[in-house]
């Protein structure tokens, strides 16, 4: 048995003596790099630590879970020896003039409620987290992120909420106005009928049946600005407005119950209503009369001269 080997006996001996709570001041979540999960269409996270070069041992932190295909190497891809502490959510390990990669697959964390993939997650360091391609926009305590081409955010000091859906249904609607179409994107698993534009309201209107689903509208800016409100059966509730490309709005919305929503704003085109129509094409009839009747009367007038 080497050196190094003893070492890692006798420490590790303590460790399991001395309270795990105590044992903290070993650097429990020490010195670490990055800390990475991935999130694959299977519901599987994989999870990856890079830890610093470790002039002591250390004990690092895992995330709970159920912890499969564990690893633990150097970065030149060397297996490190290694201890587990407490219920196997924690590694003992020796120091190392390189880099200490640890990875492994991590089980029973997503659930799949109302057809949104929820986790609730606890990890006191900064955890980024990668998704699907096919997933653009997530939901961090309620709050909307959308991901575009980033596929990944940075959680600081991590505890939260995270949601998002695979699949998600999308209604697409066209509202013409004069000679110009403008597209609506509604995204939501609860069922949208009865979908409008309100010229007199100045905005849309649909029907949602469903309790507690998340409801995203996507509205090109030409059509609809700010500031807007959101009602549920012509109560005001709260919503989520976000501009990501300069030409649409992504407004969130997480209604409790099934109702009507209605979504104003400023209508940037310019509408004429039925009635204003209707009035100008009075006016217009009488100016031709009167632009007749004087034709008819100055050909009169000559023919008398």
């Amino acid at each position: 048995m080497n050196f190094y080997s003893v070492i890692f006996l006798i420490v590790f001996s303590i460790i399991i003596i001395i309270p795990v709570a105590n044992a903290q001041t070993l650097n429990e979540i020490s010195n670490q790099k990055s800390i990475q999960v991935t999130i694959s269409l299977t519901e599987e996270m994989h999870v990856i630590h890079v830890v610093n070069v470790l002039d002591i041992p250390s004990q690092i932190g895992l995330i709970d879970g159920t912890i499969t295909n564990l690893s633990v190497k150097d970065q030149e891809g060397n297996d490190l020896q290694y201890g587990t502490i407490g219920n196997d959510n924690s590694l003992m390990i020796l120091p190392s003039n390189k880099e200490v990669i640890i990875e492994y697959d991590l089980g029973d964390k997503l659930s799949l409620i109302d057809n949104v993939w929820t986790l609730d997650f606890l990890y006191l360091d900064n955890v980024s987290f990668m998704f699907p391609q096919q997933v653009d926009i997530i939901f961090v305590d309620s709050k909307p992120a959308y991901l575009g081409e980033k596929k990944g955010i940075l959680c600081h000091g991590c505890q939260m909420i995270l949601e998002y859906s695979l699949d998600e249904p999308k209604l697409l609607e066209n509202i013409k106005i004069q000679d110009k179409e403008y597209l609506i994107e509604v995204r939501t698993w609860a069922e949208i009928n009865q979908f409008s534009f309100d010229p007199a309201l100045k905005g849309i209107n649909f029907q949602v049946t469903g309790e507690n689903a998340f409801v995203t509208t996507i509205i090109p800016i030409n059509f609809l600005e700010e500031p807007y409100q959101v009602f549920l059966n012509e109560e005001k509730i709260n919503f989520q407005d976000y501009i990501t490309n300069g030409t649409h709005v992504w407004l969130n919305m997480r209604p409790q119950n099934s109702g009507e929503i209605s979504i104003t704003g400023t209508v940037v085109p310019e509408i004429v209503t039925s009635s204003e129509y209707e009035f100008s094409v009075e006016y217009v009839v009488v100016g031709i009369v009167i632009i007749g009747i004087a034709i008819v009367g100055i050909f009169f007038f000559k023919r008398k001269k």
